[in-house]
């Protein structure tokens, strides 16, 4: 019997996407899924629910942020964006509102498909018991707040481990300057992306191999960080 094959919502109004995207997913063992516009692609993702969803910010009835804000009051699941558009903030702000990646157009297949599927593996990690994680040489166990980096422990100050905590329980996902520092000094400190820039580069220094090339850390300029898995 062939296993279950997830489903991966298509949500974009331009036909020659769903033409190459379509069969690149079913070649990858994925089962493909369209919608044309907004209201079909949040009709889609109630009737559906889909394993992840892959949202065009530009769409004819609706923009893509709002049907990403509306998504996400009933849906859980990896959103990755496409967009043409170029803005860094407009990337923040689908980052801030929910969404997992994006992807800008034009795009290749194969980044989209890699990004995909850190996606499904994020996703598929935050239902799974609690325990420690290991990213490398690196181990962090979040509920004993202990950190080893090759059988060694690690020091981390209290907001150290706490900015840590915030980038592996979102392995995989750009994380905003503003939903790090929002999540971790709180509202005052929103835009002090100094101060975050500050404890990325202490947690380098004494997590990285070589801080001066983050491997584990990585920085989405003008955006935010990612952890790497």
């Amino acid at each position: 019997m062939s296993a279950v094959r997830q489903r991966i919502l298509v949500i974009d109004d331009e036909p020659q996407i769903h033409r190459f995207l379509g069969p690149a997913l079913d070649a990858a063992g994925y089962e493909p899924l369209r919608a044309d516009g907004g209201q079909e692609g949040l009709r889609a993702i109630a009737l559906w629910s889909p394993d992840a969803v892959v949202l065009d910010l530009g769409l004819p009835d609706m923009d893509g942020k709002a049907v990403l804000e509306k998504a996400r009051a009933f849906y859980d699941g990896p959103i990755l964006i496409l967009s043409a558009r170029d803005r860094e903030i407009e990337k923040i702000q689908a980052l801030d509102r929910g969404a997992n990646d994006y992807v800008e157009k034009p795009f290749g297949v194969g980044e989209l498909l890699a990004r995909l599927r850190v996606a499904l593996r994020q996703s598929t990690a935050s239902r799974r018991p609690a325990g420690p994680m290991s990213l490398g040489d690196v181990v962090v166990d979040l509920d004993r707040r202990l950190v080893t980096k090759a059988g060694l422990a690690v020091k981390l100050s209290p907001k150290e481990f706490e900015l840590l905590a915030r980038f592996v329980q979102a392995t995989g996902k750009v994380l905003t300057h503003k939903e790090l520092l929002v999540s971790v000094w709180g509202v005052a400190h929103a835009e002090d992306t100094q101060y975050l820039r500050v404890f990325v580069g202490q947690l380098r220094q004494k997590l990285e191999d070589d801080p001066s090339k983050p491997a584990l850390i990585v920085t989405e300029p003008g955006v935010g960080y990612r952890m790497r898995e």
